[in-house]
């Protein structure tokens, strides 16, 4: 009988227990008989002894190491070349906060089966989460919500049947081999955000087909947010902006302007500048309220 290979692919950075916790679930999943589990670890420096914890609960997961600039795109993109080597039959994408439910795999599999039954050969499968108190949908798919902006996304809520998507979350997501021989590794031209939504619009552009599965197959609590410009005056907002994690407001984040930039040319169409500029009137804004002296020192920590 053959067997199902699935490498799962993981970054961390200083989150011990949320890792080791996500681990555990992993570990615990209720799996079919033919189904093997392998998990590539990528640690982006932590100091606070998450390898050597993964290592002493979980000696058989793979372990490599970046240099601290990884953030999720590069550490995901680390993991996903060191699993290409061995060539599984899927990739599991997985956040170290997600908790999947002991049937997610399970779940994920039977729905990536049926859609090929259905003649959907290269169908990604992201599974949606909900989080962990108030059961409310966190992360998933997601579907245009604009007729115009083509990058307005809502989350996509699950139903008792798969459903097709627009584009997928980074957070639990299932991949067949043949869609990566297409579309290949994360791009390296993202460094934290928006990698995920590339992929995901990629292979759409190959012919790839994105669903998510019925219900929820994991919990996972959303990025806190905060309620005002993450940023007191310009300049400072031109400086969260261009680090790795950009520049956060309630509902966005600003990202840096070269990574943006790549994403609105590739996936914008003719009209992909005005999309490039437009999140960044945000930026404007700020600059007048500061000019005007009508910003408050409220900062997020980075």
């Amino acid at each position: 009988m053959n067997r199902i290979r699935i490498a799962t692919l993981l970054t961390c950075f200083n989150r011990k227990q949320k890792t080791l916790a996500c681990l555990q679930a992993l570990f615990n999943q209720e799996l079919p008989a033919d189904v093997d589990i392998s998990t590539y670890l990528v640690d982006d420096a932590s100091t606070d002894g998450t390898s050597d914890a993964v290592r002493q609960t979980y000696p058989e997961v793979k372990i490599f190491h970046g240099d601290g600039n990884l953030f999720w795109n590069g550490g995901m993109r680390f993991a996903f070349t060191e699993a290409m080597k061995d060539d599984p039959d899927y990739y599991l994408w997985l956040n170290d906060d997600t908790i999947m439910y002991p049937e997610a795999v399970k779940i994920l599999l039977a729905t990536s089966d049926q859609l090929v039954q259905q003649g959907e050969t290269k169908a990604i499968v992201s599974g949606s989460t909900c989080d962990p108190q108030t059961g409310k949908t966190t992360y998933g798919g997601v579907v245009r919500s604009h007729p115009i902006f083509p990058f307005r996304y809502r989350l996509l809520e699950p139903t008792q049947e798969a459903q097709l998507c627009g584009t997928i979350h980074g957070n639990c997501v299932l991949i067949p081999r043949n869609v990566v021989q297409l579309v290949g590794n994360l791009d390296p031209a993202f460094v934290h955000y928006v990698g995920d939504w590339d992929y995901g619009l990629r292979a759409k552009q190959k012919g790839c087909t994105l669903w998510i599965p019925a219900g929820h197959v994991a919990t996972c609590s959303l990025n806190p947010q905060v309620t005002k410009a993450a940023a007191s005056n310009l300049t400072e907002g031109l400086r969260k902006m261009n680090t790795p994690k950009g520049l956060s407001f309630k509902d966005a984040t600003l990202q840096p302007p070269g990574e943006w930039k790549v994403f609105a040319q590739r996936h914008g169409g003719l009209l992909w500048p005005i999309y490039w500029l437009v999140p960044y009137r945000r930026l404007v804004w700020l600059s007048v309220l500061s000019k005007l002296g009508l910003t408050k020192n409220k900062t997020q920590g980075e």
